[in-house]
Protein backbone atom coordinates (compact mmCIF):
# COMPACT_ATOMS: atom_id res chain seq x y z
CA UNK A 1 0.00 0.00 0.00
CA UNK A 2 0.92 3.31 -0.84
CA UNK A 3 0.06 4.71 2.98
CA UNK A 4 2.91 2.12 4.14
CA UNK A 5 5.82 3.76 2.33
CA UNK A 6 4.88 7.21 3.72
CA UNK A 7 3.65 6.00 7.16
CA UNK A 8 6.11 2.47 8.05
CA UNK A 9 4.40 1.82 10.92
CA UNK A 10 1.20 1.85 9.67
CA UNK A 11 1.25 -2.15 9.46
CA UNK A 12 2.39 -1.91 13.30
CA UNK A 13 -0.81 0.12 14.01
CA UNK A 14 -2.97 -2.53 12.00
CA UNK A 15 -1.88 -5.40 14.04
CA UNK A 16 -1.99 -3.38 17.28
CA UNK A 17 -5.78 -2.98 16.46
CA UNK A 18 -6.53 -6.60 15.17
CA UNK A 19 -5.00 -7.59 18.44
CA UNK A 20 -7.35 -5.70 20.76
CA UNK A 21 -10.60 -6.58 18.47
CA UNK A 22 -9.51 -9.97 19.18
CA UNK A 23 -9.07 -9.02 23.07
CA UNK A 24 -12.20 -7.86 23.14
CA UNK A 25 -13.86 -10.07 21.17
CA UNK A 26 -12.25 -12.99 23.76
CA UNK A 27 -13.36 -11.47 26.87
CA UNK A 28 -17.22 -11.10 25.41
CA UNK A 29 -16.63 -14.77 24.49
CA UNK A 30 -15.86 -15.07 28.14
CA UNK A 31 -18.60 -13.02 29.63
CA UNK A 32 -21.64 -14.94 27.73
CA UNK A 33 -20.40 -18.00 28.95
CA UNK A 34 -19.89 -16.69 32.68
CA UNK A 35 -23.25 -15.57 32.46
CA UNK A 36 -24.45 -18.90 31.52
CA UNK A 37 -23.23 -20.88 34.18
CA UNK A 38 -24.69 -18.16 36.48
CA UNK A 39 -28.14 -18.70 34.61
CA UNK A 40 -27.64 -22.74 35.25
CA UNK A 41 -27.13 -22.15 38.66
CA UNK A 42 -29.74 -19.94 39.31
CA UNK A 43 -31.99 -22.14 37.41
CA UNK A 44 -31.17 -24.91 39.67
CA UNK A 45 -31.44 -23.26 43.16
CA UNK A 46 -33.87 -20.57 42.62
CA UNK A 47 -36.22 -22.06 40.48
CA UNK A 48 -35.73 -19.50 37.64
CA UNK A 49 -36.18 -19.86 34.30
CA UNK A 50 -33.57 -18.05 32.23
CA UNK A 51 -32.62 -19.26 28.68
CA UNK A 52 -28.85 -19.39 27.94
CA UNK A 53 -27.27 -16.21 25.95
CA UNK A 54 -25.03 -16.52 22.76
CA UNK A 55 -22.72 -14.76 21.40
CA UNK A 56 -23.59 -14.04 17.69
CA UNK A 57 -20.67 -13.85 15.78
CA UNK A 58 -22.22 -12.21 12.37
CA UNK A 59 -24.02 -9.13 14.47
CA UNK A 60 -22.31 -6.30 15.64
CA UNK A 61 -21.13 -5.79 19.08
CA UNK A 62 -23.92 -3.25 19.61
CA UNK A 63 -26.23 -6.37 19.34
CA UNK A 64 -24.30 -8.91 20.83
CA UNK A 65 -23.94 -5.94 23.70
CA UNK A 66 -27.82 -5.43 24.00
CA UNK A 67 -28.25 -9.68 24.30
CA UNK A 68 -25.69 -9.30 27.53
CA UNK A 69 -27.28 -6.23 28.60
CA UNK A 70 -31.40 -7.54 28.64
CA UNK A 71 -29.98 -10.97 30.62
CA UNK A 72 -28.42 -8.73 33.28
CA UNK A 73 -31.54 -6.91 33.57
CA UNK A 74 -33.51 -9.74 34.05
CA UNK A 75 -31.27 -11.35 36.84
CA UNK A 76 -30.91 -8.40 38.32
CA UNK A 77 -34.45 -8.05 38.79
CA UNK A 78 -34.67 -11.60 40.05
CA UNK A 79 -31.86 -10.39 43.01
CA UNK A 80 -33.46 -6.89 43.77
CA UNK A 81 -36.68 -8.62 44.07
CA UNK A 82 -35.18 -11.02 46.74
CA UNK A 83 -33.13 -8.81 48.16
CA UNK A 84 -35.53 -6.55 49.21
CA UNK A 85 -37.77 -9.05 50.21
CA UNK A 86 -34.88 -10.21 52.49
CA UNK A 87 -34.39 -6.72 53.98
CA UNK A 88 -37.93 -6.21 55.20
CA UNK A 89 -37.99 -9.92 56.93
CA UNK A 90 -34.55 -9.65 58.38
CA UNK A 91 -33.00 -7.68 61.65
CA UNK A 92 -30.84 -4.89 60.43
CA UNK A 93 -27.89 -6.29 62.09
CA UNK A 94 -28.31 -9.40 60.31
CA UNK A 95 -29.01 -8.10 57.03
CA UNK A 96 -25.63 -6.22 57.49
CA UNK A 97 -24.02 -9.36 58.10
CA UNK A 98 -25.27 -11.05 55.21
CA UNK A 99 -24.24 -7.71 52.46
CA UNK A 100 -20.64 -8.60 54.21
CA UNK A 101 -20.70 -12.66 54.41
CA UNK A 102 -19.79 -12.14 57.74
CA UNK A 103 -22.28 -15.31 58.80
CA UNK A 104 -22.46 -18.01 61.81
CA UNK A 105 -24.20 -21.18 61.40
CA UNK A 106 -26.69 -18.95 63.39
CA UNK A 107 -27.02 -16.24 61.12
CA UNK A 108 -26.84 -18.62 57.92
CA UNK A 109 -30.26 -20.53 59.34
CA UNK A 110 -32.02 -17.16 60.06
CA UNK A 111 -31.80 -15.96 56.52
CA UNK A 112 -32.49 -19.61 55.38
CA UNK A 113 -35.64 -19.04 57.25
CA UNK A 114 -36.18 -15.48 55.77
CA UNK A 115 -35.93 -17.28 52.55
CA UNK A 116 -38.43 -20.11 52.79
CA UNK A 117 -40.92 -17.10 53.66
CA UNK A 118 -39.61 -15.12 50.48
CA UNK A 119 -39.62 -18.25 47.86
CA UNK A 120 -41.70 -20.93 49.17
CA UNK A 121 -38.36 -23.03 50.17
CA UNK A 122 -35.13 -22.73 50.81
CA UNK A 123 -32.41 -25.68 50.34
CA UNK A 124 -28.91 -24.97 51.30
CA UNK A 125 -27.48 -24.16 48.60
CA UNK A 126 -30.44 -21.73 47.45
CA UNK A 127 -29.91 -20.04 50.91
CA UNK A 128 -25.68 -19.41 49.99
CA UNK A 129 -26.71 -18.38 46.26
CA UNK A 130 -29.11 -15.70 47.60
CA UNK A 131 -26.68 -14.37 50.02
CA UNK A 132 -23.83 -14.48 47.92
CA UNK A 133 -25.88 -12.58 45.22
CA UNK A 134 -26.62 -9.76 47.71
CA UNK A 135 -23.55 -9.60 48.44
CA UNK A 136 -22.34 -9.28 44.73
CA UNK A 137 -24.74 -7.26 43.34
CA UNK A 138 -22.35 -4.32 42.83
CA UNK A 139 -20.94 -6.52 40.26
CA UNK A 140 -23.80 -7.25 38.29
CA UNK A 141 -24.38 -4.15 37.78
CA UNK A 142 -21.20 -2.85 37.24
CA UNK A 143 -20.79 -5.11 34.13
CA UNK A 144 -24.36 -4.24 32.87
CA UNK A 145 -23.21 -0.62 32.84
CA UNK A 146 -20.22 -1.49 31.39
CA UNK A 147 -21.63 -3.03 28.48
CA UNK A 148 -23.96 -0.74 28.05
CA UNK A 149 -21.13 1.74 27.50
CA UNK A 150 -18.91 -0.30 25.24
CA UNK A 151 -22.00 -1.37 23.16
CA UNK A 152 -22.58 2.64 22.35
CA UNK A 153 -19.11 3.37 21.28
CA UNK A 154 -18.24 4.36 18.26
CA UNK A 155 -14.42 3.70 16.97
CA UNK A 156 -12.93 5.93 15.12
CA UNK A 157 -13.58 5.43 11.73
CA UNK A 158 -12.82 1.55 12.13
CA UNK A 159 -16.37 -0.13 12.79
CA UNK A 160 -15.97 -2.69 16.30
CA UNK A 161 -18.78 -4.03 14.51
CA UNK A 162 -16.58 -5.87 12.68
CA UNK A 163 -14.97 -7.57 15.87
CA UNK A 164 -17.00 -10.50 15.04
CA UNK A 165 -16.91 -11.44 11.70
CA UNK A 166 -13.30 -12.69 11.93
CA UNK A 167 -9.68 -11.24 10.72
CA UNK A 168 -10.36 -10.94 7.59
CA UNK A 169 -13.43 -8.82 7.88
CA UNK A 170 -11.42 -6.75 10.59
CA UNK A 171 -8.59 -5.82 8.02
CA UNK A 172 -10.95 -5.36 4.99
CA UNK A 173 -12.41 -2.30 7.76
CA UNK A 174 -8.93 -1.10 8.71
CA UNK A 175 -7.70 -0.74 5.08
CA UNK A 176 -10.05 2.21 4.61
CA UNK A 177 -8.51 4.02 7.06
CA UNK A 178 -5.00 4.14 6.34
CA UNK A 179 -3.95 7.46 7.15
CA UNK A 180 -1.84 7.62 10.23
CA UNK A 181 -3.66 9.65 12.53
CA UNK A 182 -6.96 7.65 11.95
CA UNK A 183 -5.02 4.34 12.75
CA UNK A 184 -4.09 6.39 15.80
CA UNK A 185 -7.56 7.23 16.89
CA UNK A 186 -8.94 4.02 16.90
CA UNK A 187 -6.02 2.45 18.89
CA UNK A 188 -6.14 5.28 20.97
CA UNK A 189 -9.90 4.41 21.34
CA UNK A 190 -9.77 0.98 21.33
CA UNK A 191 -7.46 1.20 24.37
CA UNK A 192 -9.90 3.23 26.34
CA UNK A 193 -12.47 0.53 25.93
CA UNK A 194 -9.98 -2.14 27.11
CA UNK A 195 -8.84 -0.09 29.87
CA UNK A 196 -12.38 -0.06 31.65
CA UNK A 197 -14.10 -3.41 29.90
CA UNK A 198 -11.25 -5.63 30.68
CA UNK A 199 -11.00 -5.39 34.55
CA UNK A 200 -15.22 -5.15 34.72
CA UNK A 201 -14.60 -8.23 33.09
CA UNK A 202 -12.33 -10.40 34.94
CA UNK A 203 -13.92 -9.40 37.99
CA UNK A 204 -17.36 -10.41 36.96
CA UNK A 205 -16.33 -14.01 35.88
CA UNK A 206 -13.88 -14.73 38.97
CA UNK A 207 -17.22 -13.79 40.84
CA UNK A 208 -19.47 -16.31 39.14
CA UNK A 209 -16.69 -18.72 39.67
CA UNK A 210 -16.59 -17.81 43.30
CA UNK A 211 -20.43 -18.64 43.51
CA UNK A 212 -20.10 -21.79 41.92
CA UNK A 213 -17.28 -23.04 44.13
CA UNK A 214 -19.55 -21.93 47.29
CA UNK A 215 -22.53 -23.69 45.58
CA UNK A 216 -20.34 -26.93 45.33
CA UNK A 217 -19.23 -26.87 48.98
CA UNK A 218 -22.17 -26.28 50.31
CA UNK A 219 -23.15 -29.25 48.52
CA UNK A 220 -20.41 -31.63 49.55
Amino acid sequence: MWSDLFYPDNPKRREELIRKSQEIKDLMQSNFYATNQLIDVMNEHLSCSFQHIELDKAASLQENCDVMTECMHKIQAVVEKIDTEMKEKLDPALYEKLQNLSLSTTDFQLISKALKAVCGFATEGSTALVTLLINKGVILAKITSTFVKIGALTLASVALGVVFMGVDMIVEAILGSVERRQLEEALKEYEEALNEFKPASLEYQRNITYVQVKIEEMNK
